[in-house]
C-alpha cells in the first residue's frame, strides 16, 4: 500500500483516523490499540507473511526491555549489559539473515569455488528501520533506564504506519510522552491541516519531481549495469538525474510521513535539512537522512570510542562507521564502496580542518569560496551517488570512465535515443529541480510557519485546507490513472 495511491488516501487513511479520534474520545488505550492494529495491517498488506516476524520481533523486543529495566532499577548494571548484548546481537543476527546471508554466501562461493545454497531470502519490508529502532530501545533501557511496561505503547512506537518501512529511525524518548499524552487523542483542525499541507508537498516531490527525472536515471544507470557505454553527457545526466530523483524521493517519502503523523498529532522528527546547500561533507551528513546519521553516531561512532582515543583511532571510527552505513543500506559490494568513500571524505575534511584551524571557516565566509566549497561537496557527493545507484561494480565502471571522458565514443546519446528520451529535455528538468532542492526554505520551515499562522485565521484556513484537498485529489487519481509511480527507493533498505 504506497502513500500516493487512491486506495491509502480515499480509504484507508480516514478509516483509521476515524476509528483513532473516535476511540480517542472515550479510551486513549483503545485507540492506540486501533491504530497498533491499523498498522499492522499495513505492514501486512506489503507482507503478509512476514507480520508475525515483525510480531515476534515486537514481543522478543519489549520483553528483553523489560528484563533490561529491571536489573537497572536493582542497580545490577553488569546484568543489564549482559541482556542488552544479547538483544542487540539477536537483533543483528536477525538483519545479517535476511539481508546479508545470500549476499556473504555468493561471495564464498566465488572466492573458493564452492556452490553452496540456501535458496533465495525474501527480504522483509523496513527491516533495517524496525530493527535499528528496537537496538537504540534496547542500548537506552541500559544506558539510561528508559522502560516501557504498555506492550500496545510499544507495539505502536515500533510499527507506528508513517514511519514503519522507510523511518525516520525513531527514539522511544521521542515517541512515548505523546503516546501518552491525552492531547494526542484529541481532533485539531490546526495540526491536521498543516499535516495535510506538508503531506500534500511530499506528494508532489515524490510524483511530480522525483518520478519526473526517474526516467534519465533508470535508462542510463540500467544499461551501464547491462554493459553498454554511456556518453559523457549521458553518464553525467544520469548522474545528476539520480542524485535529484534520490533526494526527491526519499525527502518525498519523509515529509508524506511526517504530515501523515501530524494529522495524528504526533510530531516526527525532520529527516532532510536542504542537505544539497551544505558547504561540506560533514554539514552534508547532518542535513541528510538526519536520523540514520544519529542512529550511527549514538551507537556506533561513539561506541566505537569516538574522538576520546586519539587522531587517528578516530578517523579508523569513522571509516568504519562509514562503511558499516554503506552495508546497512544493502548487500553489495557498491554499498561497501560509497561507505568507505564517505568516510574518506570525512576524514580529509577532519584533516583539512585540524590543519587549517578557525581560519578555514573565516574564510569560507566569503562568496566566492563558499561557492568553491559547495561545488567540490557537491561534486564529491554526486560521484558518491553513482556507486550507490550502479547494481554492479562494472556499471560504476562504465559510468565513471564515461563522466572522466575516457571512455570511447558511440552513436551520440544512443542509450536516451533507444528509450524514447532527449537529452536537452532531461537536462531542462534537472535545472528546475536543482532550483527547488538549493531554495533558502524546506518543508520543515514551511510546515513550522504555517502552523504558526493556523490560529486565529478566521475561515482562511478552512479555504487553504479545502484548496489543498483538491490538488491532493487530483494529483493522486492522475497518478494511479498513469500507473508510472513506483515504490519509495528506500523501501529497498
Amino acid at each position: 500500500m504506497l502513500f500516493t495511491t487512491p486506495f491509502f488516501t480515499l480509504v484507508y487513511l480516514p478509516v483509521v483516523l476515524a476509528g483513532f479520534f473516535g476511540l480517542g474520545r472515550y479510551s486513549r488505550h483503545a485507540a492506540a490499540a486501533w491504530l497498533f492494529a491499523a498498522s499492522m495491517c499495513f505492514y501486512a498488506s506489503w507482507m503478509p507473511a512476514y507480520a508475525v516476524l515483525l510480531l515476534v520481533s515486537i514481543a522478543c523486543n519489549h520483553g528483553l526491555g523489560t528484563r533490561i529495566g529491571r536489573h537497572v532499577r536493582a542497580g545490577e548494571r553488569r546484568g543489564a549489559s549482559r541482556w542488552m548484548a544479547l538483544g542487540v546481537t539477536a537483533n543483528l543476527a536477525a538483519l545479517a539473515y535476511f539481508k546479508y546471508a545470500n549476499f556473504f554466501l555468493d561471495n564464498l562461493n566465488l572466492a573458493f569455488g564452492t556452490g553452496w545454497e540456501i535458496g533465495r531470502i525474501v527480504l522483509p519490508l523496513g527491516i533495517s528501520f524496525f530493527t535499528f529502532t528496537q537496538i537504540a530501545f534496547l542500548v537506552d533501557a541500559c544506558r539510561k533506564g528508559v522502560e516501557e511496561r504498555d506492550w500496545v505503547h510499544y507495539g505502536l512506537f515500533v510499527t507506528y504506519f508513517p514511519h514503519l518501512v522507510a523511518g525516520p529511525v525513531l527514539h522511544h524518548g521521542q515517541m512515548m510522552p505523546q503516546f501518552r499524552d491525552p492531547a494526542s487523542y484529541r481532533w485539531q483542525f490546526d495540526n491536521f491541516s498543516v499535516g495535510f499541507a506538508i503531506f500534500l508537498l511530499g506528494l508532489l516531490k515524490k510524483i511530480v519531481l522525483a518520478d519526473g527525472v526517474s526516467p534519465y536515471a533508470d535508462a542510463i544507470f540500467d544499461a551501464a549495469d547491462a554493459g553498454q557505454q554511456p556518453t559523457p553527457q549521458e553518464a553525467w545526466l544520469g548522474a545528476v538525474a539520480y542524485t535529484l530523483q534520490l533526494y526527491f524521493d526519499f525527502s518525498g517519502y519523509s515529509d508524506m510521513a511526517i504530515g501523515l503523523s501530524w494529522m495524528f498529532n504526533i510530531r516526527l522528527p525532520f529527516n532532510f535539512d536542504s542537505p544539497y546547500r551544505a558547504l561540506n561533507i560533514s554539514d552534508f551528513w547532518r542535513r541528510w537522512h538526519i536520523s540514520l546519521s544519529s542512529f550511527l553516531r549514538d551507537y556506533l561512532y561513539i561506541a566505537l570510542g569516538g574522538n576520546r582515543r586519539g587522531r587517528v583511532r578516530r578517523y579508523a571510527n569513522l571509516l568504519v562507521t562509514m562503511v558499516l552505513g554503506g552495508l546497512w543500506h544493502g548487500a553489495s559490494w557498491s554499498f561497501v564502496l560509497w561507505g568507505a568513500l564517505h568516510g574518506s571524505y570525512l576524514v580529509v575534511h577532519q584533516l583539512w580542518r585540524s590543519r587549517r584551524g578557525a581560519a578555514t571557516e573565516a574564510v569560507a565566509a566569503g562568496p566566492l569560496v563558499r561557492l568553491a566549497c559547495w561545488g567540490l561537496t557537491m561534486l564529491a557527493v554526486l560521484l558518491g551517488w553513482v556507486l550507490f545507484r550502479a547494481s554492479t561494480l562494472e556499471g560504476v565502471g562504465a559510468m565513471l570512465t564515461a563522466m572522466a571522458g575516457l571512455a570511447g565514443h558511440g552513436p551520440t546519446d544512443a542509450i536516451l535515443w533507444n528509450e524514447g528520451l532527449q537529452a536537452q529535455r532531461g537536462w531542462l528538468l534537472c535545472s528546475a529541480w536543482a532550483l527547488a532542492a538549493l531554495l533558502p526554505w524546506n518543508s520543515n520551515q514551511l510546515g513550522e510557519r504555517l502552523r504558526a499562522w493556523m490560529p486565529q485565521r478566521g475561515s482562511r484556513p478552512a479555504f487553504v485546507f479545502g484548496g489543498g484537498s483538491v490538488l491532493a485529489l487530483m494529483a493522486i487519481v492522475v497518478n494511479g490513472t498513469r500507473g508510472a509511480s513506483g515504490a519509495f527507493i528506500y523501501f529497498n533498505f
